[in-house]
């Protein structure tokens, strides 16, 4: 069972996230035991999101210069038939983040692939106090790496059955360990508003960072984009499943 109490809390803010069609058959390798693909509407979809990690406490506990900082992860969604319906998680294949220690924490406690990096982000808002731009950055190999989205309209509430509500939705996360085993760990926070994007752009040397076989899918025009204005966030403790 889901621990009671939470092992993280935090706000996760504007969140950037530039969606791409994929081959099914690309990610199988990749989809830790005991899930499988989650589609919409026949398609499978891989997601880069960056967005904002503050006032992050573990164990109810404050960490000085590692309560607020940037994180731009690639990831890609599954689900887990329970005795109480479908579970939806996500998997990450890669997290960036700025600081070291946070890094070698999510190694450590979920065996994610958490890689730190220099960090930066830029936000600009309108006239009429809504985001019209968030860029998030990073440096590797020499050379600045960023993921942008510029907004048109105000936020607003997800569709049913959107995309936006597909991505957005997923309230579960899935780890593959090394022994084989998945660890699951469940994720609560209210829906999010979102704003639909007049241009998504993922300017990165994705050969070096990610793979050469991610080059044919993250150098195309991502096939969605959006922004969510994210919300107080609780992640618990993951559970290795059956």
């Amino acid at each position: 069972m889901i621990s009671p109490l939470p092992f993280l809390t935090a706000e996760w803010r504007y969140l950037a996230m530039l969606n791409y069609e994929i081959d099914p058959d690309f990610l199988t390798p990749l989809v830790p035991n005991g899930t499988e693909l989650d589609q919409w509407q026949g398609k499978t979809y891989m997601s880069m999101v960056g967005f904002q990690f503050l006032n992050t406490r573990v164990q109810g506990v404050f960490i000085p210069f590692h309560s607020n900082f940037e994180e731009v992860n690639l990831r890609f969604y599954v689900r887990r038939m329970t005795d109480d319906g479908w579970r939806r998680g996500v998997v990450f294949v890669k997290e960036l983040v700025p600081r070291r220690a946070i890094a070698w924490t999510a190694r450590l406690l979920y065996n994610e692939n958490y890689v730190a990096l220099p960090m930066g982000h830029q936000i600009e808002m309108a006239n009429d106090g809504s985001v019209c731009k968030v860029e998030y950055s990073w440096k590797f190999n020499g050379r600045k790496d960023f993921l942008e989205i510029n907004t048109q309209g105000k936020a607003g509430e997800t569709q049913e059955g959107s995309i936006e509500e597909f991505i957005s939705e997923h309230y579960w996360g899935y780890t593959r360990q090394r022994d084989g085993g998945t660890v699951e760990y469940k994720v609560e926070h209210p829906r999010w508003q979102v704003s639909s994007a007049r241009s998504g752009v993922f300017d990165c040397d994705v050969k070096s960072l990610y793979g050469e076989e991610f080059v044919k899918y993250l150098h195309k025009t991502p096939t969605s984009a959006f922004l969510a204005n994210g919300s107080e966030v609780t992640v618990f403790k993951g559970v290795r499943i059956r």
